[in-house]
């Protein structure tokens, strides 16, 4: 026994001692991999994910040794960039999206040239670059190793094969002691992929990268692989899925109208009816809010596609897909929209934005959709007043006027959508341009002990702040909203239309906005201390609950004045609009919101919310929205069922292209029975 410690000592001695490049290039990498996770999803103990991105370093780290010593540091090194660029990436995405960043999405990275400023101003910060001491590390590691002669000693005793294997084997080690330790609900959602945060929690970084990239290839793969499975849950779904559409006081109150439909760029909740010093922040939202139906708890449901996320769901009531983006990715699909429900009545739709028309690939997808004409900047519009991304809101909607009274001069009906732009992060080209009228301020008496009298203090603590910027831009994308309405009044267009108005998506700001928005006091010029009776807590579930968008439907001839409380998703909209003005789509996952009590609104990451919590699926835990109610442990896994349910059957939906292939089989039953 003796001497086979001695031996096992000696190997190991000297395995260490020829094997330093290994083994830095391993551990380093697997500790950055623990130092994206702490910053991120804080599962700081968890040995799951240090044990998969080891196997994964080990497997990768294994193939250096079919190379001489004295060329594998050219192969570490290159791994060593990829993995780093991976979690600068990572981190960066987290920040913006609080998920993590998909293979897939490389396909519209281009899109963020013309955000350029947004990503410097709003993003970057510098726990994303703490990353790069790894290659730094690395290339220390092999001066020193020069410098001792370390590559002619080892090519001397090394077998590259043998130690390559060897290395293999030990990963399978790994692995095993892995797996062994998952649960079914990690392996479900493994594949599934859908909650990234949840995978990169579980498996860590590499590992999800790898599933990702399987993942990635669906639109390709798809005709080969998990076809039968994905039909048949689609089947099963629509045959048990309860209708929950009836009858009620909204039922076709609208039909026969037409609808504008506007598209508020990150107009979150938060600003209606938010004043400074007495003076609105959005006078004219506010005005629409309280004259037509206000939904006061709406959640756009995005996922990375942003603003396309909302058009696609607002259109389909389809979720997101969980690879990729519908407007990149899988644009070629066929789904059941607005556009093409209003046709069947006489409408005609269109759609306006002033952004290029190639911006999410909406040249393409609104057609798709259904739109008969798309109008864009470059070629619908004169650009004769840029801000930020391209054409002003107030120029963009001046000339939009005359192109819609033309459009009802010639039509039954029309469905139009408007896509804002102007109030687009980094929200600071208002203030740049010189363009922010808007003072986001607070103002009070304070005596001045020289003279004896009050005088007037301001206390500019949200200028040149983020949030400051957004207050303002906001501001501006209000007056434009209202100097809209106005136009289109005077142009006749309003007596037979119904304005609707929704927030694509919540502004993307960091908590550290919010503190200070919540707990700045004027009178010290400081923020309140955690022990301060007004202070308010801001943590993760403040954020999430504080995603709302407003949403309201306005008509200037049937002024409803009705705030509806009812928790309500993106989703929705197409059931709700379709009891309205007599449409329905057969496979929407939203409900008409005047049908259902307790609704749910379920988010891409698997996190769902109703009127008594919130919800998050990757921590297992929720918070109440109101102390004086409870939840039992049935209604969370109901709900948490839902979530899954919703998101595999819309996934399936897309990815399969399930809804044009049942399409086609009805088709062909009834040329048969025919």
């Amino acid at each position: 026994m003796n001497e086979f410690i001695r031996k096992f000592k000696r190997s190991a001695r000297t395995y260490l001692n020829t094997n330093i490049l290994f083994m830095s290039f391993v551990l380093s990498n697997v500790l950055n991999g623990w130092i994206l996770r702490a910053f991120t999803v804080r599962n700081y103990f968890e040995l799951k994910p240090i044990l998969a991105d080891f196997a994964v370093c080990l497997i990768i780290g294994a193939f250096g040794y079919f190379l001489k010593p004295n060329k594998q540091f050219k192969y570490f090194f290159g791994w060593s960039i990829f993995f780093t660029a991976l979690c600068v990436i990572n981190s960066i995405y987290y920040t913006n999206y609080i998920s993590f960043a998909s293979i897939s999405l490389l396909t519209t990275t281009l899109q963020l040239f013309d955000v350029a400023d947004a990503v410097v101003e709003n993003i970057l910060e510098i726990t994303d670059f703490i990353y790069l001491w790894q290659p730094f590390a690395l290339l220390y590691v092999n001066h020193y190793l020069k410098k001792k002669n370390y590559f002619n000693i080892v090519a001397k005793i090394e077998v590259g094969k043998i130690r390559a294997l060897n290395t293999l084997v030990a990963a399978l080690i790994v692995i095993g002691f892995f797996v062994s330790m998952l649960t079914g609900l990690d392996i479900g959602r493994f594949g599934k992929q859908w909650n990234r945060e949840f995978i990169v929690m579980k498996f860590g970084l590499y590992t999800y990268h790898v599933n990702d990239l399987i993942s990635s290839l669906k639109p390709q793969l798809n005709p080969l692989f998990g076809y039968d499975e994905n039909a048949k849950i689609f089947r099963e779904y629509y045959e048990n899925k309860e209708d929950t559409s009836t009858q009620n006081r909204y039922t076709d109150v609208f039909k026969g109208k037409n609808i504008i439909a506007i598209h508020a760029e990150s107009i979150q909740q938060m600003v209606i009816g938010l004043k400074f010093n007495d003076k609105e922040l959005t006078p004219n939202l506010n005005k629409l809010s309280k004259e037509g139906l206000y939904f006061s708890n709406f959640y756009a449901q995005e996922g990375v596609g942003t603003s396309s996320d909302s058009e696609f769901t607002l259109n389909t009531s389809l979720m997101p897909t969980s690879s990729g983006t519908v407007f990149v990715n899988y644009w070629n699909r066929e789904y059941i929209t607005i556009p093409k429900l209003l046709k069947n009545q006489g409408y005609y739709s269109f759609s306006m934005h002033g952004n290029n028309g190639t911006y999410w690939n909406r040249n393409v997808v609104h057609k798709e959709f259904g739109y008969d004409k798309f109008f864009y900047h470059e070629k619908d519009f004169e650009l004769d007043e840029k801000i930020g991304l391209g054409l002003s809101d107030k120029s963009f909607f001046r000339q939009a006027v005359p192109k819609i009274k033309e459009i009802s001069e010639t039509n039954q009906n029309f469905y139009g959508t408007m896509i804002m732009l102007t109030n687009h992060t980094p929200f600071s080209d208002i203030v740049r341009q010189g363009l922010a009228s808007f003072e986001v301020n607070f103002k009070y008496q304070k005596l001045n002990e020289e003279t004896n009298k009050m005088e007037e203090v301001v206390a500019n603590y949200l200028e040149g702040t983020k949030l400051g910027n957004y207050f303002k831009s906001v501001n501006y994308a209000d007056e434009a909203i209202g100097q809209f309405i106005n136009d289109l009044d005077a142009a006749g267009l309003l007596e037979n239309t119904v304005i609707v108005i929704y927030g694509d998506h919540d502004a993307k700001l960091k908590k550290s906005e919010y503190e200070r928005f919540y707990n700045y006091d004027p009178y010290t010029d400081s923020l309140l201390n955690v022990d301060d009776p007004n202070y308010r807590k801001v943590d993760s579930y403040d954020i999430e609950i504080n995603k709302k968008v407003p949403f309201i439907i306005w008509s200037k001839n049937n002024k409803m004045a009705t705030e509806v409380k009812e928790v309500m998703g993106m989703y929705d909209v197409a059931p709700t609009l379709g009891n309205m003005f007599g449409f329905k789509n057969e496979y929407a996952l939203g409900n008409d919101i005047f049908s259902v009590k307790n609704n749910v609104v379920v988010f891409p990451d698997g996190n769902w919310i109703t009127n008594k919590m919130y919800y998050n699926s990757q921590k297992k835990e929720g918070k109440l929205l109101n102390p004086d109610v409870t939840v039992s442990l049935e209604e969370i896994a109901k709900y948490t069922k839902r979530a899954e349910e919703v998101l595999t059957v819309s996934d399936s939906i897309i990815v399969y292209d399930l809804i044009r292939k049942t399409n086609e089989t009805m088709k062909l039953m009834e040329d048969f029975g025919g």
